[in-house]
């Protein structure tokens, strides 16, 4: 499965670039951001950003402040409700990051007529009174998301969707047809312009996308997906209303001509500098169970860099929320001291960083290809020295398991146990002599912010305790995410042995697809997540088995069995899984600090008071 990692890259610099945290997960003691006392309507919501969202076109989107702003104003048939949590265990985890309908009228099963005895076809039904904001106000139809679907492949500048893998391995005859737009975008003749592109989109249907009637689409997949369900509910599998084949997608026209079916609609948007967002008066609260409309009004502000600044302006009041940039470790210490409502540590999961192995690196004698060096680097890794980094056991969880805790599929124990919660020092020395490895010397390529800097310096000095020498090769976040994925050209020069990227997944609870095949399918090609170009026929198998599971216990058991295997290769070093802290000023309250599936705020469940 190929994927553009967008998601994954623009979180990672963006985090890096603040020095701070960007992703959670585990536990913490922490309280959640206030939520108690009764809603306040009216008021500006202020949002600060360093650069601000990549995308308002939903296809393309992917990218955390993107989800954000979404969330007002674009909906899907499924989506994830508002529900605090300082753990990923729990009913307040499960809830969060459980689908719950939005557009449709209740979540597909095959109780309820929704999925097929064969799980090949879902089938889901649109409320009434779901809306656009357009003149007139018009009812979203099934025809509005299909018309998402075959904008997926769009050979507009940048138009292009976030994650094509997910869709064209489940949905039937969605591959074809992008194949099929592809071959006719390629012939000089024909442009991609917005005509051009509506012309082929409406001349061409997508065999596996069906609407019996308006209100009604059939999916059909190409074989049973037991996370179907996780896939429809990303905002990629948004409504698209018929206005927008009139421009080009991706482009600043449609961008400033947004149509809404949420409770907010974008009202300016000025690139890198302002964002605006005002109430919605065709959306409905009765159409929607997850959303609100407390403020009038959303005001993003865009250019403000610094991360200190960020976090003074909110707490002189003058902004409320963060979008794009994190909290430094060490302001940590003293917000959580404080103990206000408006600091919180939220319940995330992924897999932040990791070291990732070059397999195919012919240096120190191809070294890094032997199995018993990686599981020697495995055991010889400080975690614990990486985690201070980061702010301490707080706001990190040492990790031993690629499927982070809280997700089918994860390990219950670390496959390498650390000694005493730091480097099992002994255990490294003794697997690198079973290894026959003398004294390697390995090319580490890592980001040159701070705070990636100091995670290198940590690993390479526990390393040298056992005979690892680690060459650092620092470099900026730009090139580092190219030279990193430049499969296979600088596997086969040796550029790098070891890295130090970091992972994101799309959804939580059964992600098994958002974790796995990423890191481990055979795909070594450009731009490739599987950096060291690991290809494994075993693998192989485990991951078309899962991903054709019927059932969650099913699934569940090949996740593991790949995680196992994953572990078992040394194929890489998960670090720490993060929690988000989360600052606001005292102005904002709700639910909707913080919600996993969007990484951010939600901003349609918070209110403002003073």
């Amino acid at each position: 499965m190929a994927l553009q990692p967008k998601r994954f890259a623009a979180l990672a610099v963006v985090a890096l670039a603040a020095g701070g945290l960007a992703a959670c997960g585990g536990s913490s003691s922490s309280g959640s951001s206030a939520s108690s006392g009764t809603p306040v309507s009216g008021g500006t919501l202020r949002i600060v950003a360093a650069s601000g969202p990549d995308h308002i076109d939903t296809v393309p989107a992917y990218y955390t402040p993107d989800y954000m702003l979404e969330r007002g104003y674009a909906r899907q048939m499924l989506a994830y409700p508002a529900s605090p949590a300082t753990s990923t265990s729990g009913p307040a985890w499960t809830k969060a990051t459980t689908p719950v309908p939005d557009v449709a009228t209740v979540v597909p099963s095959t109780s309820n007529g929704g999925i097929s005895a064969d799980g090949k076809t879902y089938t889901f039904h649109i409320k009434k009174g779901v809306d656009w904001d357009s003149t007139p106000v018009r009812q979203v139809t099934s025809a509005d998301f299909i018309r998402e679907f075959k904008t997926f492949c769009n050979p507009a500048p940048g138009g292009f969707v976030g994650n094509i893998g997910y869709y064209q391995d489940t949905i039937a005859g969605l591959k074809s047809y992008c194949d099929k737009e592809t071959a006719f975008f390629a012939k000089s003749s024909n442009k991609p312009t917005a005509a051009n592109i509506a012309k082929f989109q409406n001349s061409n249907t997508i065999s596996g996308l069906s609407a019996p009637d308006s209100s009604t689409l059939q999916v059909s997949l190409v074989q049973p997906a037991s996370d179907f369900l996780y896939i429809m509910s990303l905002p990629f599998s948004s409504a698209r209303p018929v206005e927008y084949e009139s421009y080009a997608p991706n482009s600043l026209q449609l961008d400033q001509h947004t149509l809404s079916d949420g409770p907010y609609k974008v009202t300016s948007y000025l690139p890198g500098k302002s964002i605006s967002m005002a109430r919605n008066s065709a959306w409905k609260q009765s159409t929607d169970q997850i959303r609100h409309q407390y403020v009038s009004n959303v005001q993003v502000t865009e250019g403000v860099t610094s991360a200190q600044t960020q976090l003074t302006d909110m707490q002189a009041g003058s902004q409320d929320l963060p979008m794009d940039t994190s909290i430094n470790p060490p302001s940590l210490p003293s917000l959580e001291a404080a103990k206000k409502p408006n600091f919180s540590i939220n319940a995330w999961t992924d897999v932040f960083p990791y070291v990732v192995f070059n397999l195919r690196s012919p240096n120190s004698g191809g070294a890094i290809g032997n199995v018993k060096l990686r599981q020697a680097i495995e055991y010889g890794i400080d975690k614990s020295a990486v985690q201070k980094v980061y702010g301490g056991p707080t706001v990190t969880t040492q990790l031993g398991s690629i499927i982070p805790p809280g997700n089918v599929g994860a390990l219950s124990s670390a496959a390498y146990p650390q000694a005493n919660g730091g480097a099992n020092t002994a255990k490294c020395k003794s697997t690198l002599a079973a290894s026959g490895v003398k004294n390697p010397t390995l090319t580490y390529l890592y980001p040159n912010d701070s705070v990636n800097t100091s995670v290198f310096t940590a690993i390479q000095a526990s390393l040298k305790q056992c005979g690892i020498t680690l060459k650092g090769k620092a470099e900026p976040g730009s090139s580092f995410f190219t030279d990193l994925g430049n499969a296979p050209v600088n596997n086969k020069a040796g550029t790098w042995d070891m890295g130090q990227p970091g992972w994101i997944p799309d959804w939580f609870g059964l992600n098994g697809r958002s974790v796995i095949p990423p890191f481990f399918q055979t795909d070594c090609q450009v731009n490739t997540i599987n950096y060291g170009c690991y290809s494994s026929k075993s693998m192989d198998s485990l991951i078309t088995q899962a991903e054709a599971a019927t059932s969650t216990s099913s699934a569940a058991s090949l996740w593991g069995q790949a995680n196992t295997l994953a572990m078992q290769q040394a194929l890489i070093v998960p670090l720490q899984s993060q929690l988000f802290p989360m600052y606001t000023s005292a102005r904002v309250h709700g639910p909707g600090a913080f919600q996993p599936n969007i990484g951010d705020p939600d901003i349609t469940n918070l209110w403002i008071s003073g």
